[in-house]
């Protein structure tokens, strides 16, 4: 594993962007692991754009302001036209088909797609669907032990939903079962 992943996940609100952030967040507290959890969102907090930077490191983090990423998980069009730019050279960009129609066209980064809306709704539960992007992420990227994905699910998440965690958990491996890699950083 890296000693440290600079991480954006961008969407629109509602998406279960920040929510994936905290739970990735938490899972690297459960891991011992210095982390950063650094929300952005407008004043329409569903709908609107949102974007969360998390840190996962092995050693302190100075700062959890970032202009450069190693990983960009875009959930939307404008995600992927905003935050391409700042993927670094050789990192990853992992998107959902059903929210981007412009593939990115770089050819010096790794891109994943995960189909999450389209497996949320084969699962009959499109709540899930961030769940879905997390497992994909961490298939490519394992960056947290994905034993302490379940602790940082009972962290994040309410107490009225932790009858969920199970659901989310299936999530998480299906997520791990269906990405695909569309391209390799030259």
């Amino acid at each position: 594993m890296k000693k440290s992943y600079e991480i954006v996940i961008s969407g629109f609100g509602g998406q279960g962007v920040l929510s994936m952030g905290k739970i990735l967040a938490y899972s690297g507290l459960m891991g011992g692991k210095e982390v950063s959890w650094m929300p952005s969102y407008g004043p329409e907090q569903r709908g609107g754009t949102a974007n969360v930077t998390v840190i996962i490191s092995e050693e302190g983090i100075s700062s959890p302001i970032l202009n450069e990423y190693d990983v960009a998980i875009v959930l939307n069009q404008p995600s992927m036209d905003k935050f391409l730019p700042m993927v670094k050279k050789g990192g990853i960009v992992l998107y959902d088909s059903n929210g981007v129609s412009h593939v990115p066209e770089r050819d010096d980064i790794n891109v994943f797609r995960v189909d999450a809306v389209d497996e949320s709704v084969k699962m009959d539960n499109t709540k899930v669907f961030n769940i879905i992007v997390l497992g994909g992420l961490l298939k490519v990227a394992p960056m947290v032990d994905i034993n302490n994905i379940e602790a940082g699910l009972k962290k994040s998440l309410p107490e009225r939903h932790h009858k969920l965690i199970p659901l989310n958990l299936d999530a998480l491996k299906r997520g791990m079962e269906i990405v695909v890699q569309e391209r390799v950083a030259k």
